[in-house]
């Protein structure tokens, strides 16, 4: 199969491989995996503590909870409330070691996770594009080093283990339109339950799989036993989710609202529907952007096999599937984030499309090997446009927003491989995101040309996304970890397991949360001004010199120690 239109290329070489060749690429396969499981971990090496706050807490405290803990808090709200990734990192609490001990394995589990998405990106190129062995292992390099994927192996978040699951479901898809039947709609059913049971994420996935379910059962591919095998796991994980949610009961508090009015009242108007539009096509151009132009090529030429392929031509219905999850994860998140009210817009918020990057950002180099010339350059030609008009777009929603004195959201997390590639840490530089794709693509359209130089060019791309995760580790990840690291530990002070302990909110909220993730042996309610009586130790507001310093000495207790610069203290009842 080919996305755009076949060419002749060299066949590989016929007959069976020796058996020592045969195992080369198995080899390669697993040692790549091993290398980017350690590689990953390495990125965040500095990372002792959660940084990326509060969705980290909630899913550790979830899964400490689960685990037979202690509860806590959850950001998270009962009508979008997944325990899936809780569940799957649960285990590393099991072993009851300290919290940094706890959180190594956790990341552990990510990265052993997360790096496979290069066999599913090698099997993908194989399988839905049918590309030679050494070209498809590439391309698969390149997907697995992506940063938009790779950066989530270093934190407690479900988007660690998404790009790999999705990547598999797809190919399932493709495997269950190839051979219709009850085993492989299971697989597929299996994944896509996962996906529902790990994010609302999910509820997306789900509806493509039902539309594809329903048009296999309509052209009669499908018989009774494969529907009911493609239920039946979705269901579970639907069943599943809320048994799990009826077991934590209120050990851990939901702190976040429930999308109702506010979400209608946010797009039921003109300017609603617009600023929704906006933000979905700057999550489209975002994912042409971080992947060098390739998902442009790809959807493009996506879109040009489904108007003129062949009704049962089974790449057309997994890029069908695909291209109907992408736009329905991008308007769904546009619309969930515009119900929420109480905090400016988002310039960009790329977390719930990065997910989608490595399948497309495969099925691009599919269409970059593999189309003839002049096809190749009309899709070019089209990614370049998008490309154009997206960042101008976004430029001129980013200066009307500045004008009327509503400054956009912009933060480490918005789009982080984005903040790399185009040097806007401050701010976003839309114009050089464009430039930076335009310049990109252009550049692989013409390597393309001559084979020699096809292998040198995704080469440079795996060295690029090295290079910009390592940039990513060292301005965003690194810092973050300092700053929200607790000068002393838990244990450093004298706090032992046992004692009843409470935190101030006068402590900012970053080291009052790794503090408290610290203490493992109970769940560390937070306190206004007066400490309550049961407390035997509380965390609270170290500041020399200003009005809110609080004084422990006032209530009977004595200062263990702390760190002023980071504004907060220690005090155990005396």
């Amino acid at each position: 199969m080919t996305v755009g239109v076949q060419v002749a290329r060299a066949a590989e070489p016929a007959g069976p491989a020796p058996p020592r060749r045969r195992m080369v690429l198995p080899l390669l396969l697993v040692l790549g995996w091993l290398l980017g499981v350690a590689w990953r971990l390495w990125l965040a090496r500095h990372s002792s503590m959660p940084i990326a706050h509060t969705d980290e807490d909630s899913y550790l405290n979830t899964a400490r909870a689960l685990a037979g803990g202690p509860g806590g808090f959850s950001s998270e709200n009962g009508t979008l409330r997944r325990i899936g990734y809780p569940l799957l990192i649960a285990p590393a609490f099991l072993l009851d070691r300290d919290f940094i001990d706890t959180y190594l394995l956790v990341r552990v589990i990510n990265a052993a996770l997360n790096a496979t998405l290069l066999p599913l990106a090698y099997l993908l190129g194989r399988r839905l594009l049918n590309l030679p062995r050494w070209p498809a292992l590439v391309a698969a390099a390149v997907a697995a080093t992506l940063p938009a994927a790779v950066f989530y192996a270093g934190v407690a978040m479900t988007d660690a283990v998404l790009a790999p699951l999705l990547v598999g479901w797809l190919l399932a898809v493709h495997r269950l339109v190839e051979r219709p039947g009850p085993l492989t709609a299971a697989v597929a059913g299996a994944l896509a339950g996962a996906g529902h049971l790990l994010h609302s994420r999910g509820v997306v996935i789900v509806a493509s799989y039902a539309v594809l379910v329903l048009l296999l059962v309509g052209r009669r591919r499908l018989g009774p036993a494969g529907v009911l095998a493609a239920t039946l796991p979705v269901l579970a994980a639907a069943l599943g989710n809320e048994a799990g949610v009826r077991l934590l009961g209120d050990t851990v508090r939901l702190l976040g609202d429930p999308p109702g009015e506010s979400t209608l009242r946010a797009v039921a108007s003109g300017p609603g529907l617009l600023r929704v539009l906006a933000a979905v096509g700057t999550q489209l151009w975002y994912l042409v952007v971080i992947t060098f132009g390739l998902a442009g090529l790809a959807g493009s030429a996506a879109v040009a096999r489904l108007r003129r392929a062949g009704r049962d031509d089974p790449a057309r219905w997994t890029l069908g599937v695909a291209l109907a999850t992408t736009v329905g994860v991008a308007v769904g998140a546009a619309v969930v984030l515009a119900g929420i009210t109480d905090k400016p817009a988002d310039a960009i918020y790329g977390r719930y499309v990065q997910m989608l990057a490595p399948f497309w950002l495969v099925i691009g180099v599919g269409v970059l090997l593999d189309t003839a010339y002049r096809p190749l350059v009309r899709h070019a030609a089209v990614t370049v446009a998008v490309l154009a008009a997206g960042g101008l777009l976004v430029h001129a929603r980013l200066a009307y927003a500045e004008a009327r004195g509503e400054a956009l959201r912009y933060g480490g997390f918005s789009a982080p491989d984005l903040m790399a590639l185009t040097g806007g840490w401050r701010q976003m530089r839309p114009l050089v995101g464009a430039a930076v794709g335009v310049v990109a693509c252009l550049l692989l359209v013409v390597a393309a040309r001559r084979r020699r130089f096809r292998a040198v060019a995704l080469a440079a791309l795996v060295v690029v996304n090295l290079a910009t995760m390592q940039v990513i580790a060292q301005r965003l990840m690194g810092p973050m970890a300092a700053a929200g690291t607790p000068a002393r530990s838990v244990a450093d002070l004298g706090i032992r397991p046992g004692e009843r302990v409470r935190a101030s909110t006068g402590v900012p909220y970053v080291i009052r949360f790794n503090l408290s993730h610290q203490v493992t042996w109970t769940e560390v309610p937070w306190f206004a001004d007066r400490p309550p009586a049961v407390a035997d130790v509380v965390f609270a507001r170290w500041a020399p010199g200003e009005p809110d310093d609080w004084d422990g000495a006032r209530y009977g207790f004595v200062r263990l120690g702390g760190d002023p610069a980071q504004k907060w203290a220690a005090w155990r009842r005396g």
